[in-house]
């Protein structure tokens, strides 16, 4: 995740997420004019740009020579390459005017096709880019023009091609280049279609139904839904004056009294038609399991099977074999430790090949929560993702978790060294590497991280929920995590400041983060769930982010984990003595972020006045405390608001498009990937089905956004370009709530036609008696009933009675006996167990289903 423009040195591409950064902002135009427009006025600032007098003073790298050929500069690029800059032509001394506007132009050939670097920059580190730009050149050759604005006085300007980074040879070759001030600056509009914007995906039958218009009126204007021709609703729109997020007059749109499925719905008003779009009940399945799929191509240490995603196979990355050096033996980086560690495996963090202890801490977590909180539902099931463990007993989800889960254990340093006990905070390249690059390409040494104490709770916390977790499926892994779990916490407090470097991200971000008390709440929380033991019960009570407010109007992530802790205690069945008030702080936030969202026209529950990196996740993770508050209270408001900000991110936006890969009819594409870099490279892949792009983000740090997009109201922050690594990367803890928040609406809403009283009798060491009543509070009679809840951890039925029950994994399904089938309106049935205890607390289950419908 983090590239940047560079010569002879990794250009950073992306600086880490955490690092707000004010560049030199180029007003740059990086779309190629055909045919090409007639000359700036202004000096020309190319020598020898036609290539009259020979080769000078252009050069190039020592793998390559420059010839003259029919008029043409020319050189054969050898393959093999890895990064772009490995191969350059070049030509330097060029000056640049602070605020000077120039027009860059050149005929480009390339035999066969290729996607090259076009840039003007720094000659020195840190090789800022004042143009950058990816010119597809073909054999028949095009012409190609950009503008920027350069903002610095620069004597020595360098006009660089990067040829590097093909696996096989090819031919390249330029003419005409020429650079002249005294141009018009281009200003990019990005194509928003209709002015009507919808959910481009759909709307569930059940749900709310909400549209935004861009429009000058002021007054309400008339709304027309139609399919197929037919008129199926119509009203008037609700202005609602200029929003600031996206500068633009709105009105908005309810058409939510239209019940009936159907596809190819469209909207219209003001004289303009809405892209179209369904109204069906099972819109949210299919997200639910791609935005899982994702991790699967994200893993490293092992070949992704082109079987089980037909284009995205690969070889293995970082195993060692060349030309990796492979994450089998990684050594610290110098000075930091003496010994290596073999930490292959887990997920690429993002578009790199860098692998992050906090960031991965939130992703693993969150896929972790979403089987928690479902896992009576059946929602995640074994084989459901198709990925080689598929088939093992053991629900695809938890598989996937596990996967990553491996790599933090493997972080953590061994007994007998420094800090043992606490984790390495990342692993990633010495030195930045270019897009595209393989995994298994990657030819950089890697290292090992100093230890930090945010990353020690991220382990402490992750490993005490997997402990939980899989205690059913793999009682030896859950206890080599909870082992884990104790010893990382007491690193943790006996080292409670030893915090990233903020100076530490050449190869990879840095992720620092100064204040880790967040931390330490969120991994007591688990250790306590897990464990029920005082010493993480009483760290829970006495920390200030027990009872402060924690709902902070841009939401949470890696950096601000005092929420997952928070949202936790709530939802997860625990004896702590304040869990009514817990819960009932989660109403509190969700109702903030609801009211955040009903005054917002596009039905935002995220309304800073400069939106952040990755502010797709911040609003999906906003939408997750609605989405535990409607767990938690079963009001269908919370659920509304969880689905109206899906709206957003599939096209009730101010671009009028999907931020998730293949849902929609506009939808993200090129996100910034090594791998899924398409754009870059035609026989590479686009990022697969349901990848959440990073989205608006008003600071703009890459040289494409700022490019492009200086001086853009918030919702405008954002360009679907593989360099746009600040407003359009991918990464595993954006995925991750993407993921929660779909199967949280994958998942049955209550109904209401049933209390269930779980009685725990008698408990003794290794066993317990546990009675259950099952009321019909409904209007008709249950004939026939099967009642299903899940355990905390590795509890078992050994013997029953007035019911047949039968056990998967934690999940129990009490079936009648058929004298016992029908339940009358106002009756009870009651049946009871004996059951084998594991190690933990035994807590009473909180989330019945009766037939498939949630009780309250």
């Amino acid at each position: 995740m983090r590239t940047h423009p560079s010569l002879k040195g990794p250009p950073v591409i992306r600086p880490p997420a955490w690092l707000v950064l004010t560049l030199a902002a180029a007003l740059v135009t990086l779309t190629p004019l055909t045919p090409l427009p007639a000359a700036a006025d202004g000096p020309e600032q190319i020598v020898n740009g036609t290539f009259d007098t020979g080769t000078a003073p252009w050069w190039s790298t020592g793998n390559t020579a420059l010839e003259v050929d029919g008029g043409r500069l020319c050189a054969d690029v050898p393959g093999g390459t890895v990064n772009p800059w490995d191969v350059i032509v070049g030509q330097d001394n060029v000056a640049l005017v602070k605020d000077e506007t120039y027009e860059y132009s050149f005929f480009g050939i390339a035999t066969p096709g290729r996607v090259a670097k076009a840039l003007i920059q720094l000659p020195v580190d840190p090789y800022t880019q004042y143009l950058s730009a990816n010119p597809e050149l073909s054999v028949s050759g095009n012409d190609y023009a950009y503008t920027f604005t350069s903002p610095v006085d620069l004597p020595n300007g360098q006009v660089a091609f990067q040829l590097g980074g093909s696996a096989t040879p090819w031919r390249f070759c330029v003419d005409n280049v020429s650079l002249k001030g005294g141009a018009e600056p281009d200003v990019y509009q990005p194509d928003t279609g209709p002015r009507v914007r919808v959910n481009m995906v759909g709307y569930l039958p059940s749900g709310p139904k909400n549209a935004t218009v861009v429009t000058e009126e002021t007054e309400p204007v008339g709304w027309t839904l139609r399919r197929g021709g037919a008129t199926v609703a119509h009203g008037d729109t609700v202005p609602r004056g200029v929003d600031p997020s996206s500068r633009q007059n709105v009105h908005s749109i309810d058409f939510g009294a239209v019940t009936t499925p159907g596809t190819g719905y469209t909207l219209e008003a003001d004289g303009e038609t809405s892209r179209p779009f369904d109204i069906g009940a099972n819109l949210y399945e299919e997200l639910r399991a791609d935005a899982l799929k994702f991790y699967y191509t994200q893993r490293s240490g092992t070949p992704i099977l082109d079987a089980l995603r037909p284009g995205y196979g690969r070889p293995a990355g970082h195993v060692g074999t060349a030309p990796n050096q492979g994450d089998v033996a990684v050594p610290c980086q110098p000075g930091v430790c003496d010994y290596t560690l073999n930490v292959k495996g887990g997920w690429y963090d993002a578009g790199d090949h860098g692998k992050y202890v906090v960031n991965g801490g939130i992703s693993v977590h969150q896929l972790m929560s979403a089987f928690e909180r479902s896992k009576t539902d059946g929602t995640h099931k074994d084989g459901d993702l198709n990925i080689p463990e598929s088939g093992n007993g053991v629900p695809d989800i938890l598989d996937e978790a596990r996967w990553e889960q491996e790599f933090l254990l493997s972080m953590q340093v061994p007994d007998g060294r420094p800090h043992a006990g606490m984790a390495h905070h990342k692993i990633h390249d010495a030195a930045w590497t270019g897009l595209p690059l393989l995994p298994h390409l990657d030819p950089q040494r890697r290292e090992l991280h100093p230890v930090s104490t945010a990353a020690t709770l991220n382990l402490a916390a992750t490993a005490a929920q997997a402990s939980r977790l899989f205690a059913p499926y793999d009682a030896a892994f859950a206890a080599r995590n909870l082992a884990a779990a104790r010893k990382a916490w007491a690193a943790a407090k006996a080292d409670p400041a030893r915090y990233a470097d903020p100076a530490d991200g050449v190869g990879g971000g840095a992720y620092n983060d100064n204040d880790v008390t967040d931390e330490f709440y969120w991994a007591a929380a688990e250790l306590y769930i897990s464990t029920g033991e005082k010493e993480f019960r009483d760290y829970v009570l006495a920390s200030p982010h027990h009872t402060g407010d924690i709902w902070r109007d841009r939401g949470f992530d890696w950096g601000n984990t005092a929420q997952l802790g928070r949202l936790q205690l709530a939802s997860v069945p625990n004896a702590l003595p304040d869990r009514a008030r817990v819960r009932r702080s989660v109403l509190e936030g969700a109702d903030k972020y609801l009211a955040v969202q009903k005054a917002h026209p596009y039905g935002l529950p995220y309304n800073p006045p400069d939106f952040d990196w990755g502010s797709n996740n911040l609003v999906l993770n906003n939408m997750v405390v609605m989405a535990v508050a409607h767990d938690i209270g079963g009001e269908a408001k919370y659920r509304d608001g969880v689905l109206e900000g899906m709206d957003y991110l599939f096209g009730r936006n101010a671009l009028n498009q999907s931020y998730v890969t293949g849902y929609g009819e506009v939808a993200s594409k090129n996100q910034h990937s090594r791998w899924y870099a398409h754009q870059l490279d035609a026989a590479l892949p686009n990022p697969p089905r349901g990848t959440l792009s990073g989205g608006p983000n008003s600071s703009i740090q890459d040289p494409v956004a700022q490019a492009k997009l200086r001086g853009c109201a918030p919702q405008f922050c954002y360009i679907d370009d593989i360099e746009s690594w600040s407003t359009n990367e991918l990464t595993i803890n954006w995925n991750s709530p993407l993921a929660w928040i779909s199967s949280f609406l994958a998942t049955p809403a209550p109904a209401g036609v049933c209390t269930v009283t779980y009685t725990l009798h008698d408990q003794w060491p290794g066993g317990f008696n546990t009675q259950v009543t099952v009321v019909n509070t409904g209007k008709k009679a249950i004939n026939g009933w099967a009642l299903k809840w899940s355990f905390s951890g590795g509890q078992e039925v050994r013997s029953h009675w007035s019911a047949d029950l039968s056990q998967s994994g934690a999940t129990v399904t009490a079936k009648n006996l058929g004298w016992n089938k029908t339940i009358k309106p106002g009756d009870s049935i009651t049946f009871g167990f004996l059951g084998a205890e594991a190690p933990g607390p035994n807590l009473r289950p909180e989330r019945f289903l009766l037939n498939g419908t949630l009780c309250r």
